[in-house]
């Protein structure tokens, strides 16, 4: 069965309430950045180019939301330049609550396709063209945050890749709490760990957050959170900017988890041997998570955290993340 196929059954399945309604974004389609749905704010002071992203997936509504919110608080950086940016818009056009899964992309997933490999190659897709139309604005971005929500409820989660420096950001910025280094998907690269943003050395970093459940009330305010505290530990507004929705103080950090290995689907008939949700510890090594076959898929040591377990079980796609705490 092909892929698509397989995202028909996968995605009509029973989902959670929608309880978030998508924003009007069209206000901010002509931007100022010489591709649509791209605005740069830009400061007297110098500093750094920050971002904030959102709609990576069509049908994660909590980024379009904290951006509107940026929008409409009349956001300006004190240095600097700040660029906020929808991204898959084309896909957010076709969210329906009904059936909210069926918008994640047009094509193909957005957040697996940033590599110079595949921009510059011959293929096509509606995320293609969209990404090779913002590519040269992302080729300028110093510090980026990617805004993302996640198919369970579970622990919102701050994705920092395997970069000290990203961890070192994510740290600073404090919400989510859980800060997971992860090296990405086999099935392509992300928007995160697109060129300079994952190399060594440099300083250029991007961080992804997973701000909740897609479609939970939640997940929009804790997004908002995200994003202003982001914005203050980038030094690109004032340092009390917003204080009146989100507290000055830093909340402490939980914990930090290292991703070892990602488990990726080999064949149609994958599934877990429970209703995973992510963050749950599997207390002995050898432990039985799920099936490929006749194949188990087993825990590699003690303690083995599960992050972010999916329900899109297809060939080539990320069934879960191992990690372990190490902070």
């Amino acid at each position: 069965m092909s892929p698509t196929g397989l995202r028909m059954v996968t995605w009509l399945e029973p989902h959670p309430p929608v309880e978030l309604q998508a924003v009007d974004i069209e206000p901010y389609r002509a931007g100022n950045a010489g591709v649509e749905w791209v605005t740069t704010f830009f400061a007297d002071r110098a500093g750094p180019h920050v971002a904030v992203t959102a709609l990576v997936h069509g049908n994660e509504p909590c980024g379009a939301i904290a951006l509107d919110w940026l929008f409409r608080r009349g956001v300006r950086p004190v240095r600097g330049r700040l660029s906020l940016a929808f991204l898959n818009v084309d896909a957010y056009r076709a969210f329906d609550p009904a059936a909210p899964n069926l918008s994640r992309w047009s094509d193909e997933d957005f957040n697996r396709i940033w590599d110079a490999t595949i921009l510059d190659g011959p293929r096509t897709s509606v995320e293609l063209q969209r990404a090779r139309a913002i590519r040269t604005w992302i080729d300028d971005v110093d510090l980026l945050l990617d805004v993302h929500s996640m198919q369970h409820t579970s622990p919102p989660l701050m994705l920092a890749g395997t970069r000290p420096r990203a961890t070192d950001l994510a740290i600073r910025v404090g919400t989510p709490s859980i800060v997971v280094q992860d090296a990405g998907h086999a099935a392509g690269p992300r928007l995160r760990d697109y060129g300079e943003f994952g190399a060594v050395p440099g300083g250029r970093t991007a961080l992804l957050a997973e701000c909740g459940q897609h479609w939970a009330a939640a997940t929009a305010e804790l997004a908002i959170e995200s994003v202003v505290r982001f914005l203050r530990a980038t030094a690109v507004v004032a340092s009390d900017f917003a204080a009146d929705r989100v507290p000055l103080a830093t909340p402490p950090i939980q914990m930090v988890v290292q991703v070892t290995e990602a488990v990726t689907i080999r064949e149609p008939d994958f599934r877990f041997v429970a209703p995973y949700k992510g963050m749950e510890v599997i207390p002995r090594a050898g432990s039985v998570i799920g099936w490929e076959g006749t194949r188990p898929v087993t825990t590699p040591y003690d303690d083995c955290i599960l992050i972010m377990p999916s329900r899109r079980l297809w060939p080539g796609q990320t069934a879960v993340r191992l990690g372990r705490r190490i902070g």
